[in-house]
């Protein structure tokens, strides 16, 4: 898969809410700098992660509003907008930079406001 195709389906993928097959993009030994969670290292780990994703939110959605793709690697802007089951919401603008090698992602950044995540976290 190259690099445009996978990052679409990245979002095509969280936007279903088919965390398996989404992390399935990213590399054995993928490395993700995630915002709120920190350092992820391993698909296995990111998998973990997000078994309790569902649960968490009612509803959710990263929408993307622009892709920049130059050989493996891509930056994408996007939205996300989500409710927790608590009716805690979230609305933040968010870039996601990615590194694909071999057709999966092998690294991958996240940069956004955290504010807007506190009531979700429960920081609020």
């Amino acid at each position: 898969m190259d690099t445009d195709t996978l990052v679409h389906r990245y979002y095509e993928l969280a936007n279903a809410g088919d965390w398996d097959a989404w992390c399935d993009l990213f590399a054995a030994d993928a490395a993700m700098d995630e915002q709120l969670a920190g350092r992820v290292e391993g698909r296995e780990t990111l998998r973990e992660m997000m078994k309790g994703f569902p649960e968490a939110y009612e509803r959710f959605a990263n929408v993307p509003r622009h892709f920049v793709v130059n050989g493996e690697q891509a930056a994408v802007i996007s939205h996300i907008s989500g409710r927790t089951f608590a009716g805690a919401t979230v609305e933040a603008d968010v870039c996601n930079y990615f590194q694909v090698v071999d057709g999966q992602i092998v690294y991958f950044a996240n940069y956004h406001d955290s504010a807007p995540f506190a009531a979700v976290l429960g920081k609020e």
